[in-house]
């Protein structure tokens, strides 16, 4: 599938001297300053007419430029009829409230059955999009509200929004151990030095900021409700970990299961038979790419977390004096 695009605009008196490829991203701002500088490349930008080839090429005051170029098909993935809960849609988004055991992503070992063949089946035409719209993941097993974009002009603002921290993302976890208080873990987190399938906080890793604050506690757990300011791999999971709570049921940063000590059969059950991390993006709250309308949704706490929290709950009021 492929979509044609013809643009066109005149340069400014502020804008000369500058290079084309900044001068475009300033007329056209719906495209990346990537897809646009290979339009440059590839011989589908012309300056009064003429064929411009370099990006760094100066653009003069009243030149007329032109943008004739080809969107073509980004996403190399089957469609897959995959039931997914959508929450809203419109011509240029989709929030989609994901359950656990989705992939987002095809990948090594998830070749297919993942939210972006979902996705190419819901809206054929989102497979001109780069990764069919997706732009922030959530882990195979971590609930809740995510944002596609249905066009490339939808995904530059939303990916531009999501770098300016202009996206509020709001997440429920269930950690070990008690917490007193709210805190910022501000870490940066990069690939384990050794174990290549975990995330760490290295001292060169990127810059993650995690905030929290203490929703409800427990006899030896608390629920947390906290916020991302930037969105690493497992960024919850390994911040979570490196203050000394993992989430309940994590299968990479928790280790074996265990639960406090003088607990119910029931207790026991529930608690070891939580096999994710609990964990579930309960709240997201952006600025609509094209009609900029503050947008907010929230998705309901999913039944495996609420029986965990109520089963916690039951046994902090049995050992009060443990409390």
């Amino acid at each position: 599938m492929t979509q044609e695009i013809n643009l066109k605009s005149e340069i400014t008196a502020t804008q000369t001297g500058q290079r084309l490829d900044q001068t475009l991203a300033e007329l056209f701002p719906d495209y990346s300053r990537t897809r646009i500088k290979e339009w440059i490349q590839t011989g589908s930008v012309y300056v009064d007419g003429v064929v411009q080839t370099k990006p760094r090429e100066k653009v003069l005051e009243g030149q007329e430029v032109q943008v004739e170029a080809m969107l073509q098909e980004e996403t190399k993935a089957e469609a897959q009829a995959i039931d997914l809960n959508i929450v809203y849609e419109d011509d240029h988004i989709i929030v989609i409230n994901k359950q656990a055991g989705l992939v987002v992503h095809p990948g090594a070992g998830n070749s297919d059955g993942t939210l972006l063949n979902a996705l190419l089946h819901h809206c054929p035409a989102i497979e001109l999009v780069p990764r069919a719209g997706i732009v922030h993941r959530l882990d195979k097993d971590t609930t809740g509200l995510m944002v596609v974009a249905k066009t490339v002009e939808a995904q530059t603002h939303l990916v531009a929004a999501l770098q300016a921290r202009e996206i509020v993302r709001e997440y429920e976890a269930i950690v070990q151990g008690t917490i007193i208080s709210g805190g910022t873990v501000d870490e940066p987190i990069d690939r384990h030095p050794t174990k290549r399938t975990h995330m760490a906080v290295v001292h060169n890793g990127k810059p993650a900021v995690t905030h929290y604050r203490v929703a409800e506690k427990y006899r030896a757990h608390t629920r947390l409700r906290l916020r991302l300011e930037s969105g690493r791999t497992h960024q919850i999971r390994v911040h979570m970990a490196h203050i000394g709570h993992v989430l309940v049921g994590d299968p990479v940063y928790a280790g074996r299961p265990r639960p406090p000590k003088g607990v119910t059969p029931e207790f026991f059950e529930v608690y070891m038979g939580f096999k994710r991390q609990a964990l579930h993006a309960i709240r997201l709250e952006l600025a609509h790419p094209f009609t900029f309308e503050v947008m907010s949704w929230q998705a309901p706490i999913p039944e495996d977390m609420v029986t965990l929290t109520r089963a916690l709950r039951e046994d902090t009021k049995a050992n009060p004096a443990d409390y």
